[in-house]
């Protein structure tokens, strides 16, 4: 889940010239394109995840890692929230925050 600024950071090493508005650029079309998926932690720079499943996000406040959350099979939404009669639900994020004890 790296920020466009960690892309960039990334690329330079292999693209010295390349400019941190071409990335930005780049992660758009992707998202427009539907390759990935921008996800926004609160006041954080936006992210970018490959899963394109349906999901959640684990923050770790600890470490500041962010873990894929997947939906055991078979869970439906509806299972555990009260949706609006009649409702259809578009985009899905949910972020779980804690700390992963080891």
């Amino acid at each position: 889940h790296p920020t466009a600024s960690e892309v960039y950071d990334r690329v330079r090493s292999h693209t010295p010239d390349i400019a941190l508005a071409t990335v930005y650029n780049c992660l758009e079309a992707l998202v427009e394109h539907g390759a990935v998926r921008k996800v926004n932690f609160e006041r954080e720079s936006s992210r970018y995840c490959p899963n394109l499943q349906e999901h959640g996000h684990f923050h770790d406040s600890k470490t500041g890692v962010i873990h894929d959350v997947n939906f055991k099979k078979g869970t439906q939404l509806e299972d555990f929230l009260e949706l609006p009669k009649g409702c259809t639900i578009d985009d899905l994020e949910i972020t779980i925050r804690g700390t992963v004890h080891n």
